[in-house]
């Protein structure tokens, strides 16, 4: 009975690992929508979308059936607890790589993204992307120290978050208010997945030494 129950807490983990891949991948897609007006890459990272929410409630289920049946204590309470929260963060995580898609799709067959901003949102693409899989590689391993790293590349995200307004806002900026608007709402999109990317990994800490990061 207690090999079975440790087998449903480790197939959570091995869920929230294929969530960071799912949302990894939908992230890298948005981006490359967003930066080559890519329409059928824009409506493959929307309808996609689906098996991450597929996952997540997977792992709703999976809790609420570990909580009414083996009332976990302890660590393995630490766990569901966290495996919830870490999934919460994950399936938000998709729905900003879609609401990227969404800004690709609506622009089409023009580019949301003017050539003076575009190394920044590539940038931040890629940063994401880093985020997202060294979350991974924390729940996967449960490492403290990997997990505690993940705060200072956020500090990356927010500089080029940062950078963006800068050009927004600059007498210099040419393309008018609708553009503007695009760059402030996807420069927010980056921002915050790589923020739910830190919380995820301080879940991690908290699961394994009992205390959230400061």
């Amino acid at each position: 009975m207690r090999d079975a129950y440790h087998e449903e807490l480790d197939s959570l983990t091995n869920k929230l690992v294929l969530m960071t891949t799912l949302v990894r991948s939908a992230i890298s897609r948005a981006t490359t929508a967003l930066l080559d007006s890519d329409l059928q890459i824009a409506e493959s990272v929307i309808s996609r979308d689906a098996e991450v929410n597929a996952t997540f409630e997977e792992i709703e289920t999976s809790i609420f059936e570990l909580m009414a049946r083996q009332q976990p204590v302890a660590v393995d309470l630490r766990m569901v607890i966290t495996a919830l929260r870490m999934g919460t963060d994950l399936e938000r995580m998709g729905d900003l790589a879609v609401h990227v898609a969404k800004v690709a799709r609506l622009r089409h067959p023009d580019t949301a993204i003017p050539p003076e901003v575009r190394p920044t949102i590539l940038q931040m693409g890629q940063i994401a992307e880093t985020l997202v899989t060294k979350a991974g590689s924390c729940i996967a391993s449960q490492d403290v120290e990997s997990a505690l790293e993940l705060e200072s590349d956020d500090d990356a995200m927010d500089k080029l978050h940062r950078r963006l307004f800068r050009n927004i806002l600059s007498k210099e900026w040419p393309h008018g208010v609708e553009p503007a608007i695009d760059i402030t709402l996807i420069g927010r999109y980056y921002e915050r997945y790589a923020d739910h990317a830190v919380r995820v990994a301080g879940d991690v800490v908290y699961l394994v030494t009992g205390a959230r990061p400061s």
